[in-house]
């Protein structure tokens, strides 16, 4: 199936627009630091009436598009009018974020007996890498293939010391488009010569009605869990692992955010811990389905970690978005399959410390599907 005339004509709408700012955003201070460093580009895959673009700054997903249950066709991610700013972006919408995603508390920890302190950017901890974590670099364009089904793979050697993190570190991320109407995320990471912690993730922030619509509060929602790792002040886990049953956090059977959003302190930002599903051969299971009752779109997440941080766009504050949206709070959701956070500080949660010879890898897979007419 080819692309319809009017999906083609507001993905080149958001390209020209992006392209159009790209002298000016990487001016100043900004050019100069990145220098010699890549070159700007934006990259469309498409499968009949379903399409993403995507950049080589910060591995970023600047678009999802696809129909609703009458053909019509939204962009269903949240995103940024130019790439400006993205670059000096603090929501991280659509990035690739490490190296390590989410919080370490003091931003500092330990590695046989070797103290390191990464640059705090969250109050006093660590935040999705640093101020200048991997949403904020260029990355390269390893492989990039057209056809039936199309991907890119982004690179990235993060050096020794980057944000105070040791050791270098080469990473990969490849974008596909799998069917009709899915794609997933494959992420690889190898310590080249330091132990190292790594937690990688991807950061889009979903509203299945369109982006720029409204909240999520409405949407409903279904996590395959049965705990969540609590947090105490900043948003630090106490280490404990508690049971959703009989909380505001449970979402075993599919609810809308909003019904409950009012008992969480802030708004939903916690690490479900995933062990609802059923794990196929190669270690995939099912994480959650969202589903949108005016589009009739529905989305599944299928991924290999061992946790997901649900987020419900709590500190979404008016930011101008794309095509003129204005992004209100919970204006998004994000589902960030991950480690658990400030995994460094606890040994009962799994290791994300990886050494020389070992290979880090974090699979994602998005389905989306229409509910039937009833």
């Amino acid at each position: 199936m080819a692309m319809s005339r009017s999906a083609m004509t507001e993905t080149t709408t958001l390209l020209m627009c992006l392209l159009a700012v790209v002298v000016v955003s990487l001016g100043g201070a900004e050019a100069r630091k990145q220098k010699g460093k890549g070159t700007l580009g934006f990259y469309e895959l498409h499968r009949g009436e379903f399409s993403m673009v995507v950049t080589n700054w910060g591995a970023t997903i600047l678009s999802v598009r696809l129909p609703d249950k009458t053909g019509h066709i939204d962009d269903v991610v949240l995103g940024y009018k130019n790439i400006g700013a993205y670059m000096n972006d603090t929501t991280y919408f659509g990035a690739l974020v490490g190296r390590v995603a989410n919080r370490i508390a003091g931003g500092r920890f330990t590695i046989k007996n070797h103290p390191y302190h990464t640059y705090k950017n969250d109050g006093n901890n660590t935040l999705h890498g640093g101020h200048r974590g991997f949403n904020q670099v260029f990355w390269s364009v390893r492989e990039r293939v057209t056809g039936e089904f199309p991907y890119i793979t982004f690179s990235y050697r993060s050096y020794d010391g980057e944000q105070g993190f040791p050791g270098a570190l080469d990473v990969l991320v490849t974008y596909k488009i799998d069917g009709d109407y899915s794609y997933s995320v494959t992420m690889y990471a190898r310590p080249v010569d330091k132990p190292t912690p790594m937690n990688l993730a991807q950061h889009s922030y979903w509203n299945l009605r369109g982006h720029g619509r409204g909240t999520i509060l409405d949407h409903s929602v279904q996590i395959f869990v049965s705990a969540v790792t609590p947090v105490g002040a900043h948003l630090i886990p106490t280490g404990a692992v508690t049971p959703v049953a009989g909380t505001p956090f449970d979402f075993r059977t599919p609810a809308a955010p909003g019904a409950h959003v009012a008992e969480v302190e802030g708004g939903y930002d916690i690490n479900y811990v995933l062990d609802g599903a059923e794990v196929d051969g190669q270690g995939v299971r099912k994480v959650a389905v969202v589903s949108e009752a005016t589009s009739g779109r529905v989305m599944e997440l299928w991924a290999d970690q061992p946790g997901v941080q649900f987020y419900t766009g709590n500190f979404l504050k008016g930011d101008e978005g794309k095509s003129g949206a204005v992004y209100v709070k919970h204006g998004g959701l994000c589902l960030e399959t991950q480690d658990y956070p400030d995994a460094v500080h606890n040994a009962k949660f799994p290791t994300e410390i990886y050494r020389k010879g070992q290979v880090y890898k974090h699979y994602m897979l998005y389905k989306f599907s229409l509910t039937p007419n009833k």
